[in-house]
């Protein structure tokens, strides 16, 4: 058994773990197994695994290596988990089944023109930048609920869930804390929050989704 095979099976019982303290059902938060920088002969034991749903960061790396990996993998779930270039949004809704990046007016618009273009609908969250953080993606806070319905009203957007990266030198849980809020607000279900270091809080708090790479893959 690989080591990312190991670390993969006590990721996800620490998971069930964590709903399991939280009161919530077991399998109601996902693992997003986050595989940037991984190439494909470290990912392919994790998938032999059972690991379906994936996390990738740019678009230029998933390009080359998730289309030979989908082609065999046809159930795989990719999600796009890093900061999205308007110029990439056209290979973005090609290749990604989740865009949880949303976070201005210009990509909303170019993820409607695309979607309507490709036929394709991948699910979308919007990104909330809730350390307020300069140098970080995302809305701000105070701005997101109209955010959300500008992506649905104006470009005609199908907003699923909300993402969110708490800044590093900072206790998660009122980051998690606050997204829900927004969440509960902008009538959203979907919660992407929790990474390697904080993902079994991230569960209390009511993650529908952790994303969790180099407690898996090891470090980068």
């Amino acid at each position: 058994m690989s080591d990312a095979v190991e670390k993969l099976a006590q990721v996800k019982d620490k998971i069930t773990t964590a709903e399991h303290k939280a009161h919530r059902a077991a399998g109601s938060a996902t693992l997003v197994a986050v595989s940037k920088t991984f190439d494909n002969e470290a990912v392919l034991p994790v998938i032999a695994a059972g690991q379906r749903i994936f996390g990738e960061n740019r678009v230029q790396e998933a390009q080359g290596k998730w289309p030979e990996l989908k082609a065999k993998f046809p159930d795989i779930e990719l999600h796009l988990i890093g900061p999205l270039q308007s110029n990439k949004a056209r290979e973005a809704v090609a290749l990604f089944d989740v865009i949880e990046t949303v976070d201005r007016e210009k990509i909303a618009s170019e993820l409607a023109k695309e979607i309507n273009k490709q036929g394709r609908t991948p699910r979308l969250y919007v990104q909330v930048n809730t350390g307020s953080e300069p140098q970080k993606a995302g809305i701000e806070p105070k701005e997101a609920i109209a955010f959300v319905n500008r992506c649905r009203e104006v470009h005609g957007l199908a907003i699923e869930g909300l993402m969110c990266i708490p800044p590093a030198d900072e206790n998660p849980g009122p980051h998690f804390a606050l997204l829900e809020k927004l969440a509960r607000q902008a009538g959203v279900e979907k919660l992407s929050m929790g990474m390697s270091g904080d993902y079994e809080l991230a569960v209390a708090f009511g993650a529908t989704s952790v994303r969790v790479g180099s407690a898996i893959f090891g470090s980068r």
